[in-house]
């Protein structure tokens, strides 16, 4: 419907995309690492006709300006909260996408009283010790040989089952290629070390975790992380890795729709 790119007020800007009808309930996405607003490409005819959608890519990715130097999650979720002032959303339902569900959950802790529903897919709110040795490496590939170093490796696995010839192969790599390496190696400083699991018992509305039932152990640290919302239930998508609404979002926008329909929409006190 519309895409514009958004100033923010700590410098640089974020790119962004509205669909749907005017004064219709807000959804908004938040994409992962290596990814842009196009990841939720097919979620859009299926939620659109009854809800408006904001999608936007996150500093660093897509069409949004590359940070200076390392990011926080404090500051991704102070992106999004500019975002949404930006645009007057005061309730909204969130779904973020690996990377962005720690960004939806320093959002919510800044700005609790907008997040009508909370949807966290293939994402964690604390990252494991391990992860700063794994992100390093990766840092250090991509600033040294290129995003293209990361890409292969990158769809394989977050597209398991899926043939070297399916369109959605090169879809994905070709958005993981051309994500800047300064912009994901900013990300990389956020995602190596964080802990959120504070946020968690404060996530008052509903709460769905997500998962591919092919990404990894994600099916059961999902829960075992996000369990501690009083409001959270939990489901998979079958033959799905880490990106179940890109690879199987027939399945993805079910669990979804179902999930949006079942709840209702009281927004948290603050």
């Amino acid at each position: 419907m519309s895409a514009f790119d958004f100033p923010l007020p700590s410098g640089g800007h974020l790119h962004a995309r509205i669909d749907g009808p005017e004064g219709a309930p807000w959804v908004v996405f938040s994409n992962s690492v290596m990814t842009d607003l196009s990841v939720w490409d097919a979620q859009i005819p299926t939620l659109a006709t009854r809800y408006r959608i904001l999608r936007y890519d996150q500093r660093g990715h897509g069409r949004a300006s590359v940070p200076d130097g390392p990011m926080t999650f404090a500051q991704y979720g102070a992106d999004l909260v500019a975002l949404l002032d930006h645009l007057h959303i005061t309730d909204c339902s969130f779904v973020g996408l690996s990377m962005g569900v720690p960004t939806g959950l320093a959002a919510h802790a800044q700005s609790p009283a907008r997040f009508t529903r909370f949807v966290a897919v293939d994402g964690i709110c604390r990252s494991a010790p391990a992860r700063v040795a794994f992100w390093t490496e990766r840092r250090d590939t991509a600033l040294g040989a290129g995003m293209t170093a990361i890409a292969a490796q990158t769809v394989k696995n977050w597209l398991p089952g899926t043939g070297p010839n399916d369109p959605m192969v090169k879809r994905l790599y070709d958005m993981i290629a051309a994500t800047k390496a300064e912009g994901f190696a900013a990300a990389t400083h956020a995602l190596q070390s964080y802990d959120l699991s504070d946020v968690v018992p404060t996530l008052t509305c509903p709460v769905l975790g997500l998962t591919g039932t092919l990404d990894g152990a994600m099916p059961q640290i999902v829960p075992a992380q996000l369990s501690a919302a009083p409001n959270a239930r939990f489901a998979t998508i079958p033959d799905a890795g880490h990106i179940p609404n890109f690879q199987a979002p027939e399945a993805f926008n079910a669990a979804l729709l179902a999930f949006l329909d079942d709840t209702t929409p009281d927004k948290e006190t603050p």
